[in-house]
């Protein structure tokens, strides 16, 4: 399918860079590349090429980990590795609503509005508002324009939603349980982002005295393998420690 007018896109040359623009059938000024004739893309399917100025581009719509990795940063993000695992886990799919809990720069606010389009809904709340604005920039840059965030103490947040997933990067999330687990529908799942293990600790005790079923703990590491003709080897650089996530899976129970 051709690329659309607004449609956020990137132009990857040879050696791997990427250049993002928004799809304007009209002359589109390209950060650090020049003009292009916006009309070129209006027959352009994803995976095409073309040629700008004498270099060779490949066209493409961006994947969920494409537009994580292009995002604007404030906050420590949470990382394709551990977002990958959170969507698989929490079953989150096109349709569902979800209700997460801090914003930070938007990477996995944009994983989560992917994930659950169309038709799904995304409600994060954010202490912080400087978080907020940050996040708004970058998901409203990805194209998604209906996400909604509040900005409060999730704490004390009485959200009117009920979420088939509930998602909590914050370092004390068992303070909020009392109040947001309630948000969750019976069967929907629970899932809590902590940097530290003692943190890690708190929060499964917590989970499990809540009423939570099939409450477990995990750490994601991630190793590239580096691949040269007659040669293969572990990349000297490995994306280790991040966070740990556990999950549970709210009943029909009474919190």
């Amino acid at each position: 399918m051709p690329f659309e007018e607004n449609e956020t896109v990137y132009m990857e040359d040879a050696t791997g860079k990427k250049h993002w623009l928004k799809v304007a059938y009209r002359m589109l000024k390209i950060h650090s590349l020049g003009t292009v004739d916006g009309e070129r893309f209006r027959e352009t399917d994803d995976g095409s090429v073309m040629t700008v100025a004498g270099k060779e581009f490949a066209v493409f719509r961006p994947t969920t980990a494409d537009m994580m990795a292009s995002l604007e940063r404030g906050a420590q993000i949470i990382t394709p590795k551990d977002a990958e695992v959170i969507l698989f886990r929490c079953d989150i799919r096109a349709g569902d609503t979800v209700l997460e809990v801090g914003a930070g720069s938007g990477a996995l606010t944009t994983a989560l509005l992917r994930a659950v389009s169309p038709g799904g809904r995304v409600l994060t709340l954010e202490l912080r508002g400087d978080n907020a604005q940050l996040a708004g920039r970058n998901v409203r840059r990805m194209g998604f324009g209906d996400w909604e965030c509040i900005v409060c103490d999730a704490k004390e947040a009485d959200p009117d939603i009920t979420a088939d997933a509930l998602v909590m990067d914050m370092p004390d999330p068992q303070d909020a349980f009392g109040n947001l687990l309630p948000k969750v529908r019976p069967g929907g799942m629970v899932c809590v982002y902590v940097p530290n293990a003692n943190q890690l600790e708190t929060a499964v005790n917590a989970m499990r005295e809540a009423g939570l079923r099939d409450v477990h703990a995990l750490e994601t590491l991630q190793r590239e393998m580096v691949v040269h003709p007659g040669g293969v080897r572990p990349s000297f650089d490995m994306l280790g420690h991040t966070g740990y996530l556990a999950f549970g899976r709210r009943t029909s129970r009474d919190i």
